[in-house]
């Protein structure tokens, strides 16, 4: 069967394979499109989607971005977007300019925690040539094996520093949305079930606020997630369905920083994206780019 991933990350971010890995993975796992979809970065795009074209793969530019709603952290994956329309820049560099700030003390903090080799030049490295940003320290910290896996990175030393430095902040649902629009890309909200999502909420509570997402611009959800129980994927399902969202769907793949979870299929294979979705998707990108 034809497979996707609309949900995939890359070294740009927290992942572990270069954008060109991840289309070549996703050409030998025998994936027919992807979206690469870095956090608050869209550093990877270009290169992925020359590889993806090599590689005879569909590919959708993308970026999960980290939104707030109502004093509630948001993922949500944009899809379609023209990385160079003006409305898309002024989104960008107000991303960007979170995802940057406070560097010095953020590195200050985590030496603080314990970690007393880091230091901005130790962490340049790890920054792809860019500017330095908080998935830089990040990849550092990765670099020296003090957990199996990233999650407990951001959980002991990330998180809570751009909450001791006040710089946990992030660019609102309201302003993102109508930018992302304009520059032909469209929305989808992301794991609505963890943390960073809509846990902790009742589904009637859940419901309320996807309407209240939706009349600000959010165009989806995703419909396929490794770790969504039946009840979630259902719900899901039934939300996309009453409220006439667009579906999207796909991993989290992160490689070896998400061991358990395989680009395309998902926790031992209970992901299955069908290309349907993808060829729904592209041309109503298009559409809004002609609008």
């Amino acid at each position: 069967m034809n497979t996707i991933d609309l949900h995939v990350h890359s070294t740009v971010s927290d992942g572990t394979l270069t954008p060109t890995e991840i289309a070549q993975l996703a050409e030998k796992t025998g994936l027919s499109a992807f979206a690469l979809t870095d956090h608050d970065s869209v550093a990877g795009n270009t290169e992925a989607g020359k590889a993806a074209a090599a590689c005879g793969l569909g590919f959708i530019p993308g970026m999960e971005l980290t939104t707030e709603y109502n004093d509630r952290k948001l993922h949500v994956v944009c899809l379609g977007f023209d990385a160079d329309h003006p409305a898309f820049r002024q989104l960008y560099h107000k991303v960007r300019a979170i995802k940057e700030a406070a560097i010095p003390e953020i590195i200050a903090f985590v030496r603080r925690r314990g970690i007393r080799d880091i230091s901005e030049e130790a962490v340049k490295p790890f920054a792809g040539g860019r500017p330095i940003d908080r998935y830089a320290i990040m990849r550092y910290l990765v670099s020296l094996n003090l957990y199996d896996h990233a999650q407990p990175l951001w959980d002991n030393y990330l998180d809570p520093a751009t909450r001791a430095l006040g710089v946990n902040i992030s660019i609102t649902a309201e302003e993102a949305f109508p930018l992302i629009h304009r520059a032909g890309g469209i929305t989808s909200l992301a794991h609505f079930h963890k943390k960073i999502g809509l846990k902790g909420c009742s589904r009637a509570e859940q419901e309320q606020i996807i309407l209240r997402l939706h009349a600000l611009g959010l165009d989806g959800m995703e419909i396929s997630y490794p770790t969504y129980t039946a009840d979630d994927a259902a719900f899901a399902a039934a939300m996309i369905r009453k409220y006439k969202l667009i579906a999207t769907g796909g991993t989290d793949f992160h490689g070896s920083n998400r061991p358990d979870t395989a680009l395309g299929t998902g926790i031992d294979g209970n992901m299955h994206v069908p290309y349907e979705l993808f060829e729904k998707i592209c041309p109503l990108c298009r559409k809004k780019q002609e609008n």
